[in-house]
């Protein structure tokens, strides 16, 4: 492995670690519910992400800044899907922050799964990040983005 490899894996692990922190910090801090709350909206965003009419418009031509407008477009899509459900699905409005905390993370890493899942499928984070790498090729298959998008809808059934 040279340096360069090294380097690109370093990159995906912390994008890879720090979207499940962010996941379990706000598990920790607003509840399991509020978290799959979250993976409906994970849901929901990526049905109108795919088929969102207007990304090029808002984009314009391409490149990192167009990736990211298409992230935070994408971002913001989880946002309102989240307040959609929190409106719908309200679930304990307390619950302490180690309160079942190997649920939380369970959570937190289905979340995630389902993020780095949409990132390799989705979303243009392959122009942010280098590909090639072994995140890449345990997420960018083809033949197994609905296993990724089926595992978290399984353990939300059990949780």
């Amino acid at each position: 492995m040279d340096t360069t490899d090294f380097i690109s894996l370093i990159k995906e692990s912390i994008f890879t670690v720090s979207v499940f922190g962010v996941f379990l910090i706000y598990a920790m801090a607003k509840g399991k519910y509020a978290l799959i709350n979250v993976i409906f909206a994970l849901y929901l965003a990526l049905l109108i992400a795919l088929k969102f009419p207007y990304f090029d418009s808002i984009t314009g031509a391409g490149g990192q800044s167009s990736a990211m407008t298409k992230i935070i477009i994408f971002v913001g899509f989880i946002i309102a899907g989240t307040m959609l459900f929190r409106r719908h699905i309200p679930g304990d409005d307390y619950e302490p922050a180690f309160h079942k905390l190997s649920t939380k993370i369970l959570l937190a890493l289905m979340a995630t799964i389902l993020v780095m899942a949409y990132s390799f499928h989705a979303l243009p984070v392959t122009e942010i990040l280098t590909p090639s790498t072994p995140i890449q090729h345990l997420f960018a298959p083809e033949e197994n983005f609905f296993w990724w998008l089926i595992l978290p809808l399984a353990v939300l059934f059990f949780v």
